[in-house]
This record gives C-alpha cells, structure tokens and sequence, in this order.
C-alpha cells in the first residue's frame, strides 16, 4: 500500500511500509485433521446399548437431521434399538411459559435418581424463532444440578416449527435413550397454549404444571390442555405466594369435577409445590407411581402405548407424504409458477393447491 506521506511534496517526511503480517489460519495445518470418525449404525447401537451417552447424542443428530441419506441410516439405528425400548417411566412437562417447568425438573430429577436410582434422560424443547428459525436451547442452563449428575442427560431440541410443543422426532429419540438404559425420560415442551397437546401422545404421565393467578375456573374448565392432564401441579407455593397457590388448586379441583371421567379411569389430581425451593416434590413423584400402579393393574397402560404407536404411525406417514411432495422435482418447478396466479389474482388458493395436487397424483401413477 502507497502511503501519501511519501510524496516529494513533502520533504523530509518518510514513512516505512512496514511488517508484513503472517496469514491468520497456519498453511502448515492439515485440512480436516480433526474430523470425528462416522460411526456405521451397527457401530452407533452398539455404543447405545452400552449406554454411552456421546454416542447418544450423536445418534439423535442424526436422527434429527432432514438430509435423506442420513434419514435411511436413522431409520436403521432405530429399528435395531427398539427391541432393547419400552422399559421406563416416561413424563410429559407441560405448561404456560415461565411456569417454572425446567426449575421443576431439575428438582423432579434429582428427587428421582435419589430415591429410586436409575438413570434420567431430558429431553427439553425449545421453540425456534419464525424470523431467524434459530433457537436458544438454553434450558440446561436452569438444570444445575441434572447437567452435573452422572447418571442424567440433557438433550435440548429446537422445535423447527413442529406443532404440539414438542421437536420433530422426539418420539424416536425417547427409544434411543430407552436403549440406552434410561428408565426415567422427562419431555419438556416448549410452554404450550390450550390445544397443543402432541407430548401427551408420547408419554405415559402428562403433567401440567400451572401459576397461581392465571384465570378463574371458566379458564380451568375449557378444554384442551386441561381434560388430558393425568396429573396437576400449582407452582411457586411459597413465602407470601401459599395462599393463591392453594385457592387456584382449589379452583382447578372444582374445574376437574366438570370433566368426564378419563378414559384411564384416573382422577386428576391437583397438588401444589415449589420447584425453587423443592418441597412438596416428593408428593408430586408420589402422585405419578400411584396413577402409573393405578393404570398398570387395569391394562390401560399397555392399550394406551398401543394407541401412542398407531398414532405416531399415521404421523410418520403423513410426513413421509408431506416431504415426498416438496422433494418432488416437478412439484418443485411449478411451485413459484402456482404462487404467482395466487398473488396476481387468476386462482385462489385453494384452486392453486388442488392443481398442484392433482398434477402430484398424476405423477404417481406414471
């Protein structure tokens, strides 16, 4: 670079070039040195089973991942790990958004691999932004005392858009963690309104934690949320907060009482506790092996694991569907074209998505 103080103008005046800086990144340094081994599928059930957790998480990436050669190999690890599946207690964790529900489960789970051992797997969503599509995943930070325990993992998930407060393949990743020898599995939803309950055809316990001073009964006894909780719990009960936390359990109760009878045959409980200081945890745990007993003697814990895999099969179809129509290279072209007629007026919406289709399921039968 030329420097002007150089100029014959300005005599008596020199400035030096300098020292030429080194390359930042060091052109001795092997590219890719460091690059983790891909493990095959049998490799990554084999590390499952044996309870490795880096090998875990490894495992739900992939399962997570959208590419579909990655997909194909998911779906191998899966199908090897679900014969070792289906021996733990799993717990749905629903509720408004600053309930206190990751604080709760820090305390839930810690109760839990003290008095009954065993391990403890957490599987906390957090919701993706519609601007950036990013997410924070950031609930372990609130989890001090789980992400410090040997015998807990934490795997955070982004949402990615997924209706029901819970991540896109959060099912597959509940038996990957049962393969690996958890018997206790925590999802966190996203902190969900009234009407997004997917977590509870997942779980075996749904547990809706609430606030005081969130509503009277009518919110109580709208439906939703409320009539699949098998079990709810008023956080916060504490200081000068034990008053309204005991009244809005109150109201709850009397809310419950407008309900059927679920098909369980369970009563919905109502209990309160602080998560922040842990008591009345004891009691909650209480409440879950009690409706876990309960619906063990009477054979609705079997028929409703049945109905959870037909459901998420008829799920999987529908995505499996939803993606082979936007992955389809002719679908694709004429997807601009269709929005096009949309924005200028010729068809509506409607029309537009039925002709798509149509030229979809033409090309089926070709």
């Amino acid at each position: 670079m030329e420097h002007p103080e150089n100029s014959s103008e300005y005599a008596g005046l020199q400035v030096n070039s300098g020292v030429e800086q080194p390359a930042i990144i060091n052109p001795y340094m092997k590219r890719n040195r460091f690059r983790r081994r891909e493990l095959s599928a049998a490799e990554m059930v084999e590390g499952i089973v044996k309870g490795d957790v880096t090998v875990l998480s490894q495992a739900v990436t992939l399962i997570e991942s959208v590419n579909p050669d990655h997909q194909a190999k998911a779906q191998e690890v899966i199908n090897k790990c679900l014969p070792y599946s289906g021996n733990s207690v799993r717990v749905g964790i629903s509720g408004v958004p600053g309930a206190g529900k990751s604080t709760s489960i820090d305390e839930f789970g810690i109760h839990v691999l003290r008095e009954k051992g065993g391990r403890l797997a957490v599987l906390a969503i957090d919701p993706s932004s519609e601007r950036t599509k990013g997410s924070i995943l950031g609930d372990k930070t609130r989890m001090e005392k789980l992400a410090q325990h040997p015998d807990s993992f934490i795997r955070p998930s982004p949402s990615a858009g997924s209706l029901g407060g819970v991540a896109r393949k959060t099912r597959e990743t509940i038996i990957l963690c049962e393969a690996a020898g958890f018997n206790h599995i925590f999802v966190e939803t996203v902190g969900v309104g009234q009407s997004e309950t997917a977590c509870h055809s997942m779980v075996d316990f749904f547990l809706l934690i609430q606030v005081a001073g969130t509503g009277d009964e009518l919110q109580g006894i709208k439906r939703g949320i409320m009539e699949i909780s098998d079990g709810i719990v008023i956080n916060k009960c504490d200081g000068d907060n034990v008053d309204r936390c005991q009244m809005a359990a109150t109201n709850f109760r009397n809310a419950l009482h407008f309900f059927p009878l679920p098909e369980s045959g369970w009563s919905p409980k109502v209990l309160c506790y602080s998560g922040f200081y842990g008591t009345g945890v004891k009691e909650v745990w209480d409440m879950i092996y009690e409706y876990i007993d309960f619906v063990k003697a009477n054979g609705y814990f079997d028929y409703r694991r049945n109905e959870q895999a037909k459901y998420w099969m008829y799920e999987s179809i529908n995505e499996h569907l939803r993606l082979n129509f936007y992955n389809n290279p002719v679908i694709r072209a004429q997807l601009k074209p269709a929005e096009q007629t949309v924005l200028a007026g010729q068809k509506t919406s409607f029309v537009a998505a039925q002709d798509l289709l149509d030229e979809y399921f033409n090309l089926l039968k070709k």
